[in-house]
């Protein structure tokens, strides 16, 4: 049985990042970080699901206007909101020309770089052991979540092929996500090119790997962020076995 692997029927992409080995062979623990595609469609009982998980703070990474526009997660007794979006400019869907995972891949750095300041509070948030157990989210659970689970696994010293993996096991839930949001919004997905669902593990790889070398390493990145070393302490010291 996939341990990391939470089913609900409105949510698609929801997963514990635990059991993935980390620095010095510890594991990360199951049940303190969870990753997911947006909660605002949650329903009465998936609530009481995710409450039963002893959540208790969920991060949105989505920008204000999507949270306007589609909700956000049901008010739930013990669960605290965030909503830390980080600020990049909109991506020209349309723009595409060749290796969906070099494609992005150069998104995920333009993110990475101009929403620094949101990837570093949600670092530090992550990294409070009073704020677990966390969820989160964007809206497909793909993209922002993507990066910044790809941030925190690197920090906790999970091997670049594990957060492949990872990254990758996005792209099952994408089909039914797909469908859902054809049935919510019908025109939102009419003609969209193959990357926009698509979670080719070379990207991720790309992404780390080149953020590493703009920054001389993803240290150097999170101390730009904002992210001490008293922060990635507290990390793993909360999240590794």
């Amino acid at each position: 049985m996939d341990l990391r692997t939470i089913n609900f029927s409105t949510v698609f992409n929801f997963r514990d990042l635990g059991g993935l080995t980390g620095l010095d062979g510890r594991m990360v623990r199951y049940g303190r970080l969870y990753r997911s595609d947006s909660l605002h469609r949650l329903s009465e009982e998936e609530g009481a699901k995710l409450a039963a998980l002893g959540v208790r703070t969920v991060l949105d990474l989505r920008r204000p206007i999507e949270i306007v526009r589609d909700g956000r997660v049901p008010d739930l007794p013990g669960l605290t909101y965030f909503n830390l979006h980080p600020i990049h400019r909109e991506w020209n869907m349309g723009h595409y020309d060749g290796d969906p995972g070099r494609y992005l891949a150069d998104r995920y750095l333009d993110m990475a770089e101009e929403g620094v300041d949101g990837f570093g509070a949600a670092l530090r948030l992550i990294s409070d052991a009073e704020r677990a157990p966390v969820v989160m989210h964007c809206f497909a659970g793909k993209d922002r979540t993507g990066v910044l689970a790809a941030l925190t696994l690197a920090l906790l010293g999970v091997s670049e092929a594990d957060i492949m993996a990872d990254y990758a096991a996005s792209e099952a839930s994408q089909v039914p996500l797909g469908a859902q949001i054809r049935r919510d919004f019908p025109d939102r997905l009419v003609d969209a090119p193959p990357h926009v669902l698509a979670c080719p593990p070379q990207a991720i790889g790309l992404f780390l790997t080149e953020l590493a070398q703009r920054n001389g390493s993803l240290y150097g990145y999170a101390r730009a962020a904002g992210v001490t070393a008293l922060h990635i302490e507290s990390l793993r010291a909360h999240l590794l076995d």
